[in-house]
């Protein structure tokens, strides 16, 4: 099973604080945690944890954060081939991570015109992974392997990600996603709000949609429209967590599953991850999935 993961690659350095920082004051922490980061680049990283054949293509600078990033992702044994160095600084994300409410701010570089230039020549493909950015080569990618199963990871409202959701087979978008692109709110004591926001997405990008919800889990629509809960944890850092569903949601979609089954699963590895603090280190193992998922039956 051969997975390609294209898009954004990123060096996330998280800051934990106990309380969000007062402005205009000086502020003294005791660690701060680096790792790579980037929706894409985390899919393949955790995919190949998990024991697929992963690769990933997009873009790092020439520098440190660039190395690190390549390092990371060699050393989990994901194929770097269309990872390529520029003569730019790598995209940074700087996250402030309010532990005493569980929740994070992130601060992002990133310099203009970042793209991709090498070409693909990859036509054995199974599934292909997206998140929006890298658009010329994900689409010669999808063009080139015409069976190979695509997921997007809708997460905010651009135009390339609209394009590559319309070539995808699932479309994973965010609560956000979901209310902007249809310009209509969420309101979760009225599900008929969540179904007509589902069928106005689906309607129009022609392809199965999965709204994620946060904490509440996701929505779908398969024999019925059904919210698919997650599991209760006590959220220390929710950096990564989105990605680590969208990662989760494919490794499980290869295995074979119900939409039902791949939906809790992908559900319980978010969850998991906020519980720990760093995006890419918050990634649970196979084995912690399954076991939370045995301990908290549907």
């Amino acid at each position: 099973m051969k997975v390609m993961c294209i898009g954004q690659a990123a060096y996330d350095i998280t800051i934990p604080v106990n309380e969000y920082p007062v402005e205009n004051k000086k502020i003294r922490f005791d660690e701060r945690i680096e790792c790579g980061g980037g929706s894409s680049s985390n899919a393949a990283f955790l995919l190949s944890k998990w024991g697929l054949e992963s690769s990933f293509a997009g873009v790092v600078g020439d520098d440190f954060y660039g190395s690190k990033i390549e390092e990371e992702l060699k050393n989990i044994k994901v194929d770097t081939k269309y990872l390529e160095k520029i003569n730019k600084k790598t995209t940074t994300s700087y996250i402030i991570a309010n532990l005493s409410k569980g929740t994070r701010t992130i601060l992002t570089n990133r310099e203009k015109d970042i793209k991709l230039s090498l070409k693909p020549d990859i036509k054995d493909i199974d599934y292909i992974f997206l998140d929006g950015y890298e658009y010329d080569f994900a689409k010669k990618v999808i063009e080139d392997n015409p069976k190979a199963i695509k997921v997007i990871d809708a997460g905010s409202l651009k135009e390339k990600t609209i394009e590559l959701a319309k070539l995808s087979d699932y479309i994973v978008c965010s609560k956000d996603f979901a209310e902007e692109f249809t310009s209509k709110k969420i309101d979760f004591t009225n599900l008929k709000t969540l179904i007509d926001i589902y069928d106005e997405i689906e309607n129009k990008l022609k392809s199965k949609v999965i709204i994620t919800l946060e904490e509440k889990g996701s929505f779908v629509k398969d024999d019925s429209y059904m919210i698919v809960p997650s599991i209760k944890v006590e959220t220390l850092d929710s950096t990564a967590a989105g990605d680590i569903f969208h990662a989760a949601f494919l490794y499980f979609l290869s295995k074979g599953m119900s939409l039902k089954d791949v939906l809790r699963l992908s559900n319980i590895a978010g969850a998991l991850s906020v519980t720990k603090i760093g995006g890419r280190y918050s990634i649970p193992s196979l084995e912690e999935v399954k076991r939370a998922s045995d301990d908290n039956p549907l």
